[in-house]
């Protein structure tokens, strides 16, 4: 199975990792679009998948848990030279595919812009030479303070932006799979994990926040 590395899966997965719950599972942690193509590979039988690859793939999706936002999400960021009306070209963390849509979307229909988009390896200071914008997500988003950005930059948090335009919450990842490679009892097994990291939120973030320098 493939989970997705940044800090906001910790909690999803902590009772894999530190209880009985874990002990038929082999776990592995991947960028999230990497997630997307081992499950596509085969590679894992089932993986924190970005919801536009579920949806490319056709996979199935287990319900319960995932990562999602009724708000700000603080680890989905747009940070802009230009108002966002004049984004032309937008720089996009080579880790994400459900965020770089979510950005088409809300700037296109928010904001009447279509921009090119560029990959690129998270370093705010390198995309922004090189587009008009960038879209930072996970722990290199947690890394950066919006509101000092905002000082000299446009800051938009995506998570904030879907529920404004929508008002619905915004689901970016789920635990999916191949309908013939998903056994049993595992969404009941994710939603245990996840109520376990709950519980122990405290030791999660002592443990997990240290060595990835995130207060």
């Amino acid at each position: 199975m493939c989970a997705v590395s940044y800090l906001n899966t910790s909690p999803l997965v902590w009772g894999l990792l530190h209880s009985p719950l874990g002990d038929s599972i082999r776990l592995e942690f991947a960028l999230p679009s990497l997630c997307a193509d081992h499950v596509r590979d085969g590679i894992a039988a089932v993986g924190i998948v970005p919801v536009i690859e579920i949806a490319r793939q056709n996979l199935e999706w287990l319900p319960g848990t995932g990562i999602a936002c009724r708000g700000p999400v603080r680890s989905i960021l747009l940070v802009s030279k230009v108002p966002f009306e004049n984004i032309r070209t937008l720089a996009a963390d080579i880790g994400s595919r459900t965020s770089v849509m979510l950005s088409r979307i809300i700037l296109a229909h928010r904001y009447g812009s279509t921009p090119s988009i560029q990959p690129m390896r998270a370093d705010l200071d390198s995309m922004l030479a090189a587009a008009d914008a960038a879209l930072i997500i996970g722990d290199p988003a947690l890394h950066l303070d919006p509101g000092a950005l905002s000082t000299t930059y446009a800051v938009l948090d995506l998570g904030e932006e879907w529920v404004r335009y929508t008002g619905l919450p915004m689901v970016f990842a789920l635990w999916a799979g191949r309908p013939e490679r998903l056994r049993p009892g595992l969404a009941d097994l994710f939603a245990a994990s996840c109520r376990y990291g709950v519980e122990h939120l405290d030791e999660v973030l002592a443990a997990e926040c240290p060595p990835r320098n995130i207060p």
